[in-house]
């Protein structure tokens, strides 16, 4: 029998296939009916998870919720645009994104972790509204035009080479990058190192008569999310050729924090459930009506109203039920048939 925390993980790991499964099944008639669009849309979607998924980590595992996750991930888009302008190399862009996200994430980590509750959320929207003001008003970067004219990419992949202007190669591509950082960031939370982030956030005061220091613990956790913002951030202007300072913005990182709470706070893929079905929802709405933010804001408060656990939250503990009845079964299997052989 398998603790609760890996009970969880086990839902966690099936709603992804599930949600991998459907998204291949709609590649597949995209591709069918030879419509880039929603290919490109899907994309987006994916890179919108990954700064979702960061927001879920802080929030839904270490209880502290940020205002400006979007800074990471608008790092990785900016240092990825610079790269590439320069030379058209994918990993150079990626490792490039990679360190200076990290740097940056040390750095802010050191600032913010020095608060909780409310002041962290807001000191985390200061240093990201500060950066984002700098950027805007840096013609270097753009200024309030963003950074344009990023390459198409040519990406070598071992015996393969696939191109950024090709829809489905680029969303297969992105699709292993989330894949890749989703399980390493289950695993990270299976290890004696993401209990202890657990248990902070359960009760902070309690941790340090167990042993274990509490600031460590936090920082890794506030580094890692900004690591996953910056990565799946680098994959940014590789899919739109662009970037602009709105990234780094405050509706972008309330976007996400939106994200995470219709999919559901703490179940880890809740955060892509929720990137998917806002993603789309402002492009069908957006598609009838300047106004659709305002649809979106009434779908965000019925949400909170009738469904505060969100999507996964809902449909998780029948499917975790599930999984206990099944290794319940599989141990009285097993006892049986040592009990017969012996």
């Amino acid at each position: 029998m398998r603790d609760r925390l890996d009970i969880s993980m086990r839902a966690n790991h099936v709603f992804f296939a599930v949600l991998m499964g459907i998204g291949l099944i709609c590649v597949a008639l995209a591709v069918a009916m030879n419509d880039t669009f929603y290919l490109r849309l899907g994309t987006e979607a994916l890179i919108l998870g990954g700064l979702a998924l960061s927001v879920d980590i802080l929030l839904g595992f270490g209880g502290l919720l940020s205002l400006g996750q979007a800074l990471y991930f608008g790092i990785g888009a900016y240092v990825s645009a610079l790269v590439l302008r320069e030379v058209p190399s994918f990993w150079l862009a990626m490792a490039a994104a990679t360190g200076v996200t990290l740097l940056a994430g040390i750095i802010g980590g050191l600032i913010a972790n020095r608060v909780r509750g409310v002041y962290f959320a807001l000191i985390t929207f200061g240093m990201a509204q500060v950066v984002a003001k700098v950027v805007y008003n840096t013609r270097e970067l753009g200024a309030s035009d963003g950074l344009i004219g990023v390459p198409v990419l040519e990406i070598p992949l071992g015996v393969i080479t696939v191109s950024a202007g090709d829809p489905l190669a680029f969303f297969l591509l992105t699709l292993s990058v989330l894949t890749i950082l989703y399980a390493a960031v289950a695993y990270l939370f299976t290890t004696p190192f993401g209990r202890v982030v657990i248990a902070l956030k359960a009760n902070e005061k309690r941790v340090p008569f167990l042993g274990y220091n509490t600031w460590g613990p936090r920082m890794v956790c506030y580094v890692v999310a900004a690591l996953v913002a910056g990565i799946t951030g680098a994959l940014y202007p590789m899919l739109r050729g662009f970037v602009s300072p709105e990234l780094m913005f405050f509706a972008s990182s309330g976007n996400a924090v939106i994200m995470v709470v219709l999919g559901g706070v703490g179940t880890l893929i809740g955060a892509l459930y929720g990137a998917v079905l806002l993603t789309f929802l402002k492009s069908v709405v957006g598609s009838y009506t300047e106004h659709h933010l305002i649809a979106i804001g009434v779908i965000f408060i019925f949400a909170i109203l009738f469904m505060p656990k969100g999507i996964i939250g809902v449909a998780k503990p029948s499917l975790e039920r599930r999984l206990i009845r099944f290794d319940e079964q599989t141990d009285a299997a097993r006892i049986k048939a040592t009990g017969e052989r012996a």
